[in-house]
Parts: C-alpha cells; structure tokens; sequence
C-alpha cells in the first residue's frame, strides 16, 4: 500500500514562511514587501476553470474595499506566467452576477515548480498532486498567520466571510476584544474573561452601562 506524503503547513500564531516569487505585477518579496499591510495569500486551482474564475472576479471587484482595510491581496496557482496573463485578459472579456470588465490588479503567482505552495501547504494529495486546493491564509502587518481557510476544489469561496475574518481580526487587535458568533461591525463585542473572583465579582455587581454579563465568564462592551 503506498503511503501518503504529509502536508505540512504554517499555523496561527506562526511566522508567515518567506518567499521570492514571479508575479503577474513582477516579482514580489514576501513579506517584506508588505510589512506593516494586512495580506490574503490565496491559492486555486487553476487558470480558465468556472469557479476559479468567479473567485478571482469577486476578489478583483473586492480589491479596493480591502485595501480601505490595509490589506492586499496576492493570489497563487501552479500555472505558467503567461497562462496567468492570458486567463486575466479573457476574464476582462466576461460579465457574471453583475460584474463585468473586470481588471485584476494584484499579483497572481506563477508557482510551477510549488516551492511557495508547499511552503504553505496548498497541494494535499487527497484533492490533487497537480492542483493546488482553495486555501486562504489571513496575515497582520508583523506577518504572523492568524487566519486559515481550506475549501474542496468543487466549492467556491464565501469572500464575505473573509472580509469579516480581517474585520474581527483589527477589531480584536485594536481594542483587545473577542468577537462572538456571526459578529458584524458594529455589534457588541466581548470583553476578557475574568482572571480572578474579585474580578468577577466586581462585573457582575457593576453599573457600567457601556457592559453587561450574562454570567461572571460572559460580558460584553456595547458598540
């Protein structure tokens, strides 16, 4: 029985693993061309495929609104430079869900050899040895990896949910917060766990009326 190979990857928490890469906006050094930037490395499948397609047509009409958060974009695939090039300027030529001349303007990798998707752990045998799967990799300005996403090659990506993934990220960052289930900007947010019954007791007992507890471990700050 022939044995798989494991995949390795980054974790959360981990340093964001360095590379030099062809690009369709020219070579890139990641990260210290994006220090101090929010990034989403992506990786699909493959150039001129249907989801695919829809994927980089929603990320590349969603550009500005991340960029408005500090973040870019930078996407991979095992595909040549110049399929890269080509699968761009045909999906100018297309019009779907309301988007059309749709200009990508952020780096594509050009990953044949898969030096950056293994790095990152994008090509898992059980998909494909030939296609790298959907991952996402969400990663904050000191390039540590706090996000990551994995889909099927069948299943086309929720970009919403991203956007609200680097959201909650900055929300937490900036105020030392947590967000609770289907959090949105602008919905109330949830403070540091207690770390003592003094502690405890004083939020359960206080007036604050910017806070309120369901319970001594469960309190959350009004937006």
């Amino acid at each position: 029985m022939e044995e798989k190979q494991a995949t390795s990857l980054p974790l959360i928490g981990d340093d964001a693993p360095s590379f030099t890469a062809v690009t369709t906006q020219g070579e890139i050094n990641f990260p210290e061309d994006y220090k101090g930037k929010w990034v989403i490395l992506f990786s699909h499948p493959a150039d001129f495929t249907p989801v695919c397609t829809t994927e980089f047509m929603t990320f590349a009409t969603m550009a500005d609104e991340f960029r408005e958060l500090n973040t870019e974009l930078i996407g991979l695939s095992v595909d040549s430079l110049y399929a890269h090039i080509a699968w761009l300027r045909k999906i100018e030529e297309l019009e779907w869900n309301g988007m059309k001349n749709v200009e990508v303007h952020f780096p594509l990798i050009e990953d044949i050899r898969m030096e950056v998707s293994n790095k990152y752990g994008m090509v898992q045998p059980g998909q494909s040895n030939t296609q790298a799967v959907r991952a996402v990799f969400i990663i904050d300005p000191d390039s540590k990896v706090r996000t990551i996403l994995y889909y099927p090659l069948s299943t086309g990506r929720n970009f919403d949910e991203i956007k609200r993934i680097v959201l909650a990220l900055q929300k937490a960052d900036s105020d030392n917060v947590a967000t609770p289930a289907d959090w949105r900007p602008g919905d109330d947010v949830i403070v540091p766990t207690a770390g003592s019954c003094g502690t405890a007791k004083e939020r359960m007992e206080s007036d604050d009326e910017d806070m309120y507890c369901l319970d001594w471990f469960m309190c959350f700050k009004k937006e």
